[in-house]
């Protein structure tokens, strides 16, 4: 019982310690707002994207339309299949249903991102994918 007190207590104490110094996630999406569409199966998601310096998003695809306008900070867009494209604060972006794509915040501050993604009600926002 002693031993599995103290397993347990170093464990707790090793998770605190974890925290104190963690970084911030690199990368979030807050959902601002989500309403369905006069289209069956279909909603309208709004979420603003932050980056911390440096940071990609990682490849991943999205069950219909997302179009971008970056409020702050330069992102390259990466598009399977299309040239990488730099963008900046005031440009915007769009990216087909089900395309695989990726983005990195180019700058040393957190870049913006307004989102709005057209997709299909009920899947997940986005998926992980890998590059072809």
């Amino acid at each position: 019982m002693k031993i599995a007190t103290g397993f347990l207590v170093a464990v707790g104490v090793a998770a605190l310690a974890g925290g104190v110094g963690a970084q911030p996630p690199a990368f979030k999406r807050t959902v601002i707002q989500q309403s369905k569409l006069s289209i069956p199966g279909r909603e309208s998601v709004t979420a603003l994207v932050e980056f911390q310096p440096g940071a990609p998003v990682g490849w991943h695809t999205h069950p219909g339309e997302e179009v971008g306008y970056i409020l702050e900070g330069t992102f390259d867009v990466e598009q399977e299949g299309k040239p990488l494209v730099t963008l900046s604060a005031g440009q915007t972006f769009f990216i087909p249903a089900g395309t695989v794509h990726n983005a990195t915040n180019k700058t040393q501050k957190v870049a913006k991102v307004l989102a709005n993604y057209i997709v299909e009600s009920g899947k997940p926002l986005a998926t992980p994918a890998t590059k072809k």
